[in-house]
């Protein structure tokens, strides 16, 4: 079957669906957030259509449950599954419904389509080859993090710049404070916090699409070699928390925490993750990564990623889950996501009118008034690409790497992708 195919089925596309009713098995990943919210949706949503039974359920690896059920021909009616699954081979596969059609349809509430009630730049990352395969829900964006009560009590300002960077790098180091650490164990933080940003700071939005379709010699690419130099000179000037590199993720958020580290990589779900473990007076503030002077990209260039959700092509009753997921994307349920988890959503208007948590403040403002939106695909489309570059990068980090040889490292890798025909292309 073809995810392409208009669907016959009543109420796949934009027109008001007939009455529902049967079963509807929504299954999702269990994460920081729960599955509480999403049980608590349908349980309403259940309230309105009587004949429908509704069952909800998730667990924190719900992908390995996914798997043998999609193969089998036998998938839940509504999905996400987490990262844990390569939704973009179930889409190449025919897999995965396109959603195009509903989103012409009416949203749960309010004027205008479905579609409309969605952020575009959103919608944008859920498509392949022009088709919806998957729409976003809530959603996480990468940057800088620093505490605020140390910062004001030192006379510091966060950098805005890499010049500024560089300045007040020093300043924090004369205080006996390592400028930065990083989540060794997991270098994606590090890649995607610094790493891709300089490159697309220095070289524009062309560039990190260079990179995701492999062109011949991207990684080699000027924009791509200085931010890689530009890591190594952070390195060289002693500005990263010695061991940084053999730290996981909540070692070394936890070294920030306590101020052994000024400054620190990492997605707003920071706070979720460390807020038991904070020490008493601890802070923690968000702000872009510096932008480096001169370049072509837009300074206001936030870099998200979005937690996909799904109905497959074999789902038994995709009206209901269609129904139920507008619902659950309606700008009230929206706002409600917000206020209780903490995140920010990928509806329209759902951060307004709302008290977001202190640390969601800076944000939800860089993502407003931000005029470029970009994800990394690669990691999803590519693992063993992912792979080299997380590994390559470590190794620039513990000096055994120049930045050319890293370029050259991770090019070999793109380079061996690029020859292999039995792995799907992909093109932005």
């Amino acid at each position: 079957p073809s995810g392409s195919n208009a669907s016959s089925e009543p109420g796949v596309g934009s027109e008001t669906p007939a009455k529902l009713a049967g079963d509807l098995e929504v299954a999702a990943f269990q994460g920081g957030y729960g599955i509480d919210f999403y049980q608590q949706a349908a349980e309403e949503f259940g309230k309105q259509h009587p004949d429908l039974k509704i069952k909800v359920w998730g667990n924190p690896r719900v992908w390995e449950q996914l798997r043998p059920r999609f193969v089998g021909g036998n998938p839940p009616d509504l999905a996400f599954p987490g990262w844990g699954m390569d939704h973009w081979a179930l889409a190449e596969e025919g897999q995965l419904e396109d959603l195009g059609e509903a989103l012409k349809g009416k949203p749960a509430s309010g004027e205008g389509t479905w579609g409309d009630t969605f952020d575009p730049a959103m919608l944008k990352l859920g498509q392949l080859g022009g088709k919806q395969y998957t729409l976003p829900y809530y959603f996480s964006m990468l940057g800088w993090w620093y505490d605020p009560g140390v910062f004001q009590k030192n006379g510091w300002t966060p950098p805005k710049t890499w010049s500024e960077l560089l300045a007040l790098g020093e300043k924090i180091k004369a205080k006996g404070i390592a400028p930065l650490t990083y989540q060794g164990k997991y270098p994606y933080y590090m890649v995607e916090g610094m790493l891709l940003p300089w490159a697309v700071g220095i070289g524009g939005e062309e560039t990190m699409k260079a990179l995701q379709n492999l062109e011949p010699g991207a990684w080699k690419s000027e924009p791509v070699l200085r931010a890689a130099g530009m890591i190594a000179e952070l390195r060289d000037k002693g500005f990263f928390q010695a061991g940084a590199t053999a730290m996981s993720h909540t070692e070394a958020q936890q070294e920030f925490l306590q101020g052994k580290a000024a400054m620190i990589p990492c997605g707003t779900w920071l706070y979720s993750e460390m807020r038991e473990t904070m020490p008493a007076g601890a802070q923690m503030e968000f702000f872009l990564p510096p932008t480096v002077e001169g370049g072509k990209g837009d300074p206001t260039a936030v870099m998200v990623a979005i937690e996909p959700w799904m109905v497959p092509v074999a789902a038994k009753n995709k009206s209901a889950a269609i129904e139920l997921f507008k619902a659950m994307t309606s700008v009230e349920n929206a706002r409600k996501f917000v206020e209780a988890k903490g995140t920010l959503m990928a509806i329209k208007g759902s951060d307004e009118g709302v008290k977001l948590p202190k640390v969601l403040e800076n944000p939800a403002k860089a993502y407003r008034t931000s005029t470029m939106v970009w994800s990394v695909h690669y990691r999803q489309w590519y693992p063993a690409l992912d792979t080299e570059i997380q590994n390559a990068l470590t190794a620039l980090l513990n000096k055994d790497l120049a930045p050319a040889a890293f370029g050259d490292r991770v090019e070999a890798a793109a380079e061996k992708i690029r020859n292999d025909d039995s792995i799907t292309k992909h093109k932005l």
